[in-house]
């Protein structure tokens, strides 16, 4: 898809009354998604709704998911949060695991590991974390994009590294699925939220996981939703689905209805062509940056750091432009509904 059919999606699909470049905490919700949940909570108010959602448009949702991350539809598992689905990830290693993580990584995909005092947690910089991974390393847990700066993921030199070492992999893709080119499958495990880059209503979440691997979890949440067929499995305990949707949660419906009309959206613009709208914008805002005198965080992500400007966030914020300050940084990014006169406005009030 062209970029002009991505800018008449946009144009079709939103209406900020700010310029908005803060989808790294949370995306904007379109159109058709946000008329899906007053649909459904409609619904449920008049009681027309049976079991208050169906469980056909997680299962939309689930294919849609899939197909931007390059997986089929029986690897993925939903769920409400990234930190649970990193829980489950977490009880399934052995006293004493080694579990090597990059400096500064995101709390969600740390901490349920830093919370089980029998594990070991290595942390090392970003660049260098697929030399660091050695023989007694059991899990790489890293983000393919930061959160904090928009710095990427050497993914081909950690999935060999992992692999000479018999290590998993674990890719939080929350800052990267839609925008970025991920296939899931080459991972262990990846976990999204889906309320940044997917669109998606908050408490939507995809955990993947390859088949070797999902003999390996712990079905610690098992339910009847669990079973792969719910509405057979609802007394007594249930069979788990041979699938990954035996790690599913009970779905948040609101969220879900709403989750399947925005991954429809994304699956109709597709990755490649946002990928390319995104971080056509992110470099002139970094060409942008330096004629100003201000130094982004180098590379080519669709988020733009920049170190030691974050306190000017507020003062953007006044003059009706939404970026984010984290870790001291002033962080933009970009999405479908960005425009080259979102840049240059930042760029005008910065100056």
């Amino acid at each position: 898809m062209r970029i002009t059919a991505l800018s008449q999606a946009a144009t079709a699909e939103f209406a900020p009354e700010t310029t908005y470049l803060d989808t790294s905490t949370w995306g904007l919700l379109p159109r058709r998604t946000i008329a899906a949940v007053k649909a459904l909570a409609d619904e449920n108010a008049a009681g027309l709704r049976v079991g208050a959602g169906s469980l056909d448009a997680v299962e939309s949702a689930r294919t849609g998911f899939a197909r931007l991350v390059g997986v089929h539809p029986d690897r993925v598992a939903t769920g409400g949060s990234v930190a649970v689905h990193v829980g489950l990830i977490a009880a399934s290693l052995p006293p004493e695991a080694e579990v090597l993580c990059p400096e500064g990584e995101f709390s969600s995909l740390v901490s349920p590991f830093a919370h089980r005092s029998d594990l070991r947690l290595r942390y090392v910089p970003l660049a260098g974390l697929a030399g660091a991974v050695r023989p007694d390393t059991a899990l790489v847990a890293f983000s393919a994009v930061q959160s904090a700066d928009g710095r990427t993921a050497d993914l081909a030199a950690v999935r060999a590294a992992a692999a000479a070492h018999g290590a998993r992999t674990l890719v939080d893709a929350t800052q990267a699925a839609g925008w970025f080119p991920l296939e899931a499958g080459e991972y262990d495990y990846t976990v999204t939220g889906g309320f940044k880059y997917l669109l998606c209503p908050r408490g939507t979440s995809f955990l993947t996981v390859t088949e070797e691997a999902q003999a390996h979890l712990p079905a610690l949440f098992a339910g009847w939703i669990s079973s792969g067929a719910p509405w057979n499995a609802m007394y007594g305990p249930a069979e788990l689905a041979p699938t990954a949707r035996r790690f599913d949660e009970p779905p948040a419906f609101l969220s879900y209805h709403g989750a399947e009309r925005s991954l429809a959206l994304l699956g109709e613009v597709g990755v490649d062509a946002l990928h390319a709208h995104a971080t056509s914008l992110a470099a002139r805002l970094r060409a942008g940056l330096a004629v100003l005198g201000h130094e982004a965080v180098p590379g080519e992500s669709a988020i733009v750091a920049v170190p030691g400007l974050g306190h000017r966030k507020e003062d953007l914020a006044r003059a009706g432009i939404r970026v984010s300050d984290r870790a001291g940084n002033l962080r933009a990014s970009f999405h479908l509904y960005n425009t080259e006169a979102h840049v240059d406005r930042l760029l005008d009030v910065l100056a």
